[in-house]
């Protein structure tokens, strides 16, 4: 038989069938540690859980499971978007303290002492810190009150009836009239819970054991700036019950400039500060855009409510269709009011810091 010839260069090599399969099984891409395979990374190590996406409204869970609890508590429409406004502004003024501290600034601890009579408020004003005595601070609601809603006090309850019943004042001087008085009420309900929380914190002071001498003057001074703080308040409520005296008796005159109970505050408390005329009439023109803001936030609200109403009645009579156009306008109306909502406290908080400075550099 005819030997095979070898082809030069070959060197006369040919592989047999297995040992080609060995051959292409080696040269075949195995997968990267760490991208699968049975000896992998991602096949021998636990499953991690998936990273966490930040829920809820707030981004401080503290501001988030306070916002629970209300809803929990099934406060009215107007009630959940003035809610919603104040735990923006607490949340927006704790991370800037955080700041500060970072930077070791607020060593007297006033701020963070501010930030708590804060919170503190707000957990009173919406029935939020558990007790069962507590009153909301119904300034939010939108009906005229006349009947319902109590003033709790008897000085005010007597001037609001000699006001209804004198024929001085319109129906809407009347509305407007009322919404000066829940705006008093709470401003005296304010300065009562701030009272009470400021007893607690001189009982607990008194009752300490013998602390440092530092921490004993840092402690004075944050309670004689509560004290100034509050004495400032209970000027401003002497302040507000002369004017609804005074109002209640002789009617609105043609000279108010404003109508906003909180504008026509701001504006009291400035022209009695540091202000220059220039700085003053700048105020001015400012408070009129931000009465303008106010009225805009207040007939959101009136249409929230409105929306509330009709749609708890869409629900229980209407069809699917209905309910369906009805949610969705409920919840534009209730996104705009919270926006505006905490706009209009933001400005206020901004305009009432800029009076504080005033006054502060005026002493």
């Amino acid at each position: 038989m005819a030997s095979r010839r070898v082809a030069p260069g070959s060197r006369g090599f040919l592989a047999s069938p297995p040992l080609l399969l060995l051959l292409l099984l080696l040269l075949r891409p195995w997968p990267a540690a760490g991208h699968g395979g049975k000896y992998s990374r991602e096949e021998n190590e636990p499953e991690r859980p998936a990273r966490r996406e930040p829920s809820g409204e707030f981004r401080m869970e503290k501001l988030n499971q306070l916002w629970e609890k209300a809803q929990r508590l099934q406060l009215s429409p107007v009630e959940l978007s003035e809610l919603h406004a104040d735990l923006k502004i607490q949340e927006r003024d704790e991370f800037a303290w955080k700041k500060l501290k970072a930077e070791g600034l607020d060593e007297d601890g006033e701020r963070e002492a501010k930030l708590i009579r804060n919170l503190n408020v707000i957990l009173a004003k919406y029935r939020l810190d558990g007790r069962k005595d507590a009153q909301a601070l119904s300034g939010n609601s939108l009906s005229d009150g006349t009947e319902q809603d109590s003033l709790e006090d008897p000085r005010l309850e007597k001037l609001w009836h000699k006001a209804k019943t004198s024929g001085k004042f319109s129906r809407e001087e009347l509305d407007k009239l009322w919404r000066e008085f829940q705006h008093h009420r709470e401003k005296v309900r304010e300065y009562n819970i701030l009272l009470e929380a400021l007893s607690r914190t001189e009982e607990v002071h008194e009752n300490a054991i013998s602390p440092s001498d530092m921490s004993r003057v840092q402690e004075e001074a944050v309670l004689q700036s509560r004290h100034a703080e509050l004495k400032d308040r209970l000027r401003g409520i002497s302040q507000g019950y002369d004017r609804l005296r005074k109002v209640s008796h002789q009617g609105y005159g043609s000279e108010a400039e404003f109508e906003e109970p909180r504008v026509i505050d701001l504006w009291d408390l400035a022209r009695s500060a540091n202000f220059t005329e220039k700085e003053l009439e700048s105020f001015r023109e400012e408070l009129k855009h931000f009465e303008v803001k106010i009225e805009k936030h207040n007939h959101y609200r009136k249409q929230l409510e409105i929306s509330h109403q009709k749609l708890q009645h869409v629900e229980r009579f209407g069809d699917h269709e209905h309910v369906s156009r009805n949610k969705e306008r409920y919840a534009m109306l209730e996104e705009r009011t919270k926006e505006l909502g905490y706009k209009v406290k933001k400005h206020l908080q901004d305009l009432s810091s800029r009076i504080s400075r005033a006054r502060h550099n005026e002493l």
